[in-house]
């Protein structure tokens, strides 16, 4: 893979200059466009957070890449100074799948909402999990279509009266934590948009993880369905129950903490009532990733060919066609 890394995709964002090299990558290098979302949104906490974790994760700059799809989510590689684009509705993932088999030498971080992820991108999203790409996907859930005005979303409540189910949703909502065990997501955490800290602790983690890590984080859409996720915000009267990992210290208590590397305990925890715990539901470092696999083929490709050149190998296929 080349080294240097040149625009993939036109940038979304002004102009900026970036970081020098070696210098600590900073909000004021990674903050382009001014956010256009509704005042109050959750979003704005996300990309708060998502700033401190490029910050502590000191990447070099030009190697970061935030993409999406469509939606009030979507909006985010507007105002991230880095490469980035933003893709047709439900269908970032294998665009951010494809740049991140083609260039093992970028970051690759995907955004979207609940509707890109799990409705229209739903499809999308099972093969990038069960294939294990390289890549971070944070899935912000507001549980409705705000971009459109509030419509009923695949997470939206049963009863939820929208533009669409004016008389309450009868459909049954998607599990998100369930989906994304179920699609085989290598890491898979949950946070809350008001709990900025732990918002930034789940995304660090995701994006530290060798494979594909996915984080749900709920944002809540002041505009069209305020209060929706009251019941897990503490200062709202809400319980906001963390899962608490082993430490595997030898102690009785920790008989009771969760294993993120048991994939029946993860599950057992995404079937709990809403609003459900918030955490590490699993993460999976044993299953090697789509990179490296076909990184493995494309070595024992060239063994074959004694590292021909591709000319050299087209001639040879064309010359066995005659």
């Amino acid at each position: 893979m080349s080294s240097v890394a040149t625009p993939l995709l036109a940038s979304t964002a002004p102009v900026v200059p970036a970081t020098p090299a070696g210098a600590p990558l900073t909000k004021k290098a990674l903050t382009a466009d001014h956010p256009t979302w509704c005042p109050g949104c959750g979003d704005f906490a996300v990309l708060a957070s998502f700033y401190r974790v490029l910050e502590k994760l000191n990447y070099p700059q030009e190697k970061i890449v935030t993409f999406a799809g469509i939606g009030c989510s979507s909006r985010f590689p507007y105002f991230v100074n880095t490469h980035g684009g933003h893709f047709i509705h439900g269908r970032a993932l294998p665009f951010a799948a494809g740049i991140s088999l083609g260039r093992d030498d970028l970051h690759v971080f995907v955004f979207g909402g609940d509707g890109d992820g799990f409705s229209i991108g739903g499809n999308h999203l099972v093969h990038t999990a069960r294939k294990n790409v390289r890549l971070t996907y944070v899935i912000m859930d507001n549980s409705v279509y705000g971009l459109t005005k509030k419509q009923t979303s695949p997470t939206s409540p049963i009863g939820f009266k929208t533009k669409t189910d004016p008389t309450g949703a009868i459909d049954q909502p998607i599990n998100p934590m369930r989906a994304l065990l179920n699609s085989g997501a290598t890491f898979v955490a949950r946070s809350h948009a008001t709990q900025v800290n732990h918002m930034i602790d789940m995304m660090l983690r995701a994006s530290k993880h060798d494979g594909f890590g996915v984080v749900e984080i709920l944002s809540e859409c002041v505009e069209f369905y305020e209060g929706a996720f009251d019941a897990a915000n503490p200062r709202k009267g809400g319980a906001w129950t963390l899962i608490e990992e082993k430490k595997h210290d030898g102690t009785p208590e920790d008989e009771k903490r969760h294993d993120v590397t048991d994939e029946l305990a993860a599950m057992k925890l995404a079937l709990q009532p809403w609003p459900g715990a918030f955490g590490v539901f699993y993460e999976n470092k044993q299953r090697k990733t789509k990179n490296a696999l076909e990184g493995e083929l494309i070595a024992k490709s060239k063994e074959r060919t004694k590292n021909a050149n591709d000319l050299a190998v087209l001639q040879s296929t064309f010359a066995r066609m005659r």
